[in-house]
Order: structure tokens, then C-alpha cells, then sequence
């Protein structure tokens, strides 16, 4: 398999009751994930609530990110910054991190016209020297490129070798269909409609770990030709990937506690801005959580 393809876990952002980032709860989230089975390990993007995080932080956890993974699977860290002088300096830190590949966000909808992003994104991704792709995330973010400026980086970028998209199957299939033969596109969107991103020629998806371990097993299975299998195991993981995709800010507090809950990980504490949590949703989560069991077996 290679690096641009499968499940990847995209971390949550773990912190502790005085505010700064928990070392150890994202120690053992990456254990977890990997011990599901997940193909490669993320950060640094929506689920990693990057806007909240500063640079000092963002660095950590790309250093407790590749030390923890030391090798095992590859390991892709978002890019952030509204200029392209920040996510230049965020790549080559990454770089020097060990990163394998990088994945670009675009700058805040109100600080770059639309029609210059495929500009700012054609000069950053060469500043590294690391293949990249792009986060292309309009419902989330309220900017990206169409199908047309994609395939139009494609050409204009040659270190552009991947795109981790995040809309219905039906859109990026339509998307897949105008970039080179062969060329890799992650879904995210927590997992939704994973068999058919698959039909659609997906190369994986990067969510966030609450039920990698299944989505990952059901990729597994599709690809070895027993599909059948891969739709059953994804059906299992449907109610959670529902539950926990309703909003972002219902993904960071409920979704980050669900897969606390399955990761043996907890307390979970919150940075502002957030979503309080309710009895009911906690409810939600914790029999989610014992439904599916632990993550990764632990």
C-alpha cells in the first residue's frame, strides 16, 4: 500500500486540566490508532482544532507525532497559515519533523480573493520540496478550488501528488474524473460513504481515529476483493460516523470523547471556543463507545 492510500487517523488535540497539550493522552492515541490497524497518522488539521493551537504547539506535536509513530506507517501533518510566508515556514518544519507528505489549507475565506488560491497554493506547496496536497474543504472552510482548478494545480505544481478532498462521493468522483489517470484523492468527512468514495476511485480517507479501526478493515477487505464483507464492516461504524459528524463542533466534543472513551484515554478537557457537552450527548457517546469496544483492541 502506498503512502497515499487507506485510512489515516487524523489526531485530536488532546489537553490537560491546566490547558496546555497532554503529553501523555497523545502519546497513547497514536498507540491506539495504530494498533487499529490505521494505514498512516495525521495532525494538525479541523480535528486537531488548529486555529486554536500556536506555533510553539503545532511544532510539539509534529515532533511527539513522528517520534511516537517512529516509522511505523507514514505520517502527513496539515499546513496552516493565512500567508504564504507562514505555511512556507510551517513546511519546512514539518520537513524537518520527518513528515512524508504535507497537506495544505487554504488562508481564511476573508484574507485571499478566490480566484488567487490556486495561486497561493502552487507557491507554497514547492516550498518544501515534500510531496503535498491540498485540504480542499469549501463546506467546512467557505473556500477551495473546483474541479477545474484542481486539475489545473495538478499541471502548475509538480510537487501537487495528492488531494484529500471533503464532500459527497458524487462530487469527487466527478473531480477524480478531470485529474491525471491515477492521481490520489483522499476523502474525509468522518468516513461517510466509504465504500462507495472506493467505487468512486478514492485512494482512502483521512478521518479522525473514533472508528478508524473499521474503516481501515473495511478498506482492507474491499480492496482484497471481498466487498460484501467491507460493506457489513462499514455498516457497524455508520451510527457513530453520523452521531460525531453533525457539525465540528460537535465532532471536537463529542467525537474527541467517544474516542477517548474507545482509546482508554480521560479526562477530556476543553479549549475554547467549544461546544458544552450534555448529559445526553455523553450518553450518546459512552454507549457508542461500549458498542464498539476498545480501539485497537486494548
Amino acid at each position: 500500500m502506498s503512502e497515499f492510500s487507506g485510512a489515516y487517523a487524523i489526531l485530536y488535540a488532546f489537553f490537560d486540566a491546566d490547558g496546555g497539550l497532554d503529553r501523555a493522552a497523545m502519546r497513547r492515541q497514536v498507540e491506539a490508532c495504530l494498533a487499529a490497524g490505521a494505514h498512516g497518522i495525521a495532525a494538525l488539521g479541523l480535528a486537531t482544532e488548529v486555529a486554536k493551537l500556536s506555533a510553539d504547539e503545532r511544532w510539539t506535536i509534529m515532533d511527539w507525532v513522528t517520534d511516537d509513530v517512529a516509522g511505523r506507517v507514514p505520517v502527513a501533518f496539515t499546513i496552516f497559515g493565512a500567508r504564504v510566508e507562514e505555511q512556507a515556514r510551517e513546511a519546512l518544519r514539518a520537513k524537518g519533523a520527518d513528515a512524508c507528505w504535507l497537506i495544505h489549507q487554504p488562508p481564511p475565506k476573508d484574507r485571499i480573493a478566490p480566484e488567487r488560491l490556486g495561486a497561493f497554493f502552487a507557491e507554497v506547496i514547492s516550498a518544501s520540496g515534500l510531496p503535498a496536497g491540498i485540504q480542499n474543504a469549501p463546506a467546512y472552510l467557505g473556500i477551495g478550488l473546483d474541479a477545474e482548478g484542481i486539475s489545473d494545480l495538478a499541471l502548475r505544481a509538480p510537487s501537487f501528488r495528492v488531494l484529500k478532498g471533503e464532500g459527497p462521493a458524487v462530487e469527487l468522483a466527478a473531480t477524480i474524473a478531470k485529474l491525471p489517470r491515477g492521481f490520489p484523492v483522499f476523502n474525509g468527512r468522518g468516513g461517510l460513504e466509504l465504500i462507495d468514495n472506493l467505487r468512486a476511485g478514492c485512494a482512502g480517507v483521512i478521518v479522525a481515529p473514533d472508528v478508524v479501526d473499521l474503516l481501515s478493515g473495511a478498506i482492507d477487505l474491499y480492496r482484497g476483493g471481498r466487498r460484501q464483507e467491507a460493506e457489513t464492516l462499514y455498516e457497524r461504524a455508520l451510527p457513530a460516523i453520523v452521531f460525531v459528524m453533525q457539525s465540528l463542533d460537535t465532532l471536537i466534543t463529542y467525537g474527541k470523547r467517544f474516542a477517548a472513551l474507545r482509546a482508554g484515554i480521560g479526562p477530556v478537557h476543553d479549549r475554547a471556543p467549544f461546544l458544552d457537552p450534555t448529559s445526553f450527548g455523553l450518553a450518546v457517546s459512552e454507549r457508542l463507545a461500549r458498542k464498539l469496544g476498545p480501539l485497537g483492541g486494548r
